[in-house]
């Protein structure tokens, strides 16, 4: 089931580019800019995160998580320009789950929300290790590791790799990769995913001229296999 986030902020042009940035990695995205929406939004739909700003009108989202825990265990992420110790107390003491400050990146915004949302509703099937030669695969923890060795890899090269593990053994098409990568509605070159395959092969293969485990379908796409080792 598709995970549903509120985000409660009145810059509308920063809300606009954090649910763009959502829906692409699947999550549903509702919007309020002040108390009064949020709590029309509350009574009339169900959410599995709320992402609240402190600083609205007619009101704080102090006052919006307050009323919020008499009645709801929904996760909160508080994002917020107010950065001091006491409001990140105040924050977190009255039932916030996360504070994250602003300015703050999307990677970082992403990656504290896919840990709320597993914390709060576990793992998926679809999120289970997956393992092929000295490689594993955490997509929940969001790790890599390669012969005990943590690898860094950037959020698209980790979701690219997460998608074709999903799909282990299967050929995924050139389309579809992109659509679950870069989102449905993008305008990415057809080259960006060769690079990005590209970069992923020069991290996980011993020799990235030679894949063993990324192969190129041709007039397909890209598969994720694991090779017979007998």
């Amino acid at each position: 089931m598709q995970k549903q986030i509120l985000i409660v902020d009145d810059d509308l042009d920063l809300s606009a580019i954090l649910g763009e940035m959502l829906e692409s990695y699947g999550y549903g995205v509702a919007y309020a800019k002040n108390r009064e929406e949020a709590f029309s939004r509350l009574t009339d739909n169900t959410y599995h995160l709320i992402l609240l700003d402190i600083n609205l009108p007619e009101g704080t989202g102090f006052d919006i998580c307050e009323e919020l825990r008499r009645v709801s265990t929904v996760p909160i992420l508080f994002a917020s320009a107010r950065t001091s110790e006491q409001d990140r107390i105040t924050g977190l003491d009255m039932g916030g789950d996360d504070y994250l400050a602003k300015p703050y990146s999307l990677k970082e915004l992403l990656s504290r929300v896919n840990a709320l949302m597993r914390r709060t509703y576990g793992f998926s099937e679809k999120e289970r290790l997956v393992s092929f030669g000295t490689i594993s695969v955490n997509p929940a923890a969001r790790t890599v590791v390669k012969a005990g060795k943590s690898l860094s890899l950037s959020l698209k090269e980790f979701d690219l790799l997460a998608c074709l593990c999903r799909k282990l053994g299967t050929a995924v098409p050139k389309e579809e990769l992109l659509s679950e990568v870069w989102g449905p509605f993008n305008l990415i070159e057809p080259s960006t995913l060769t690079v990005h395959i590209r970069w992923l092969r020069e991290k996980l293969e011993d020799d990235p001229a030679t894949p063993r485990y990324i192969k190129t379908v041709r007039g397909v796409g890209y598969l994720l296999e694991v090779p017979d080792e007998t």
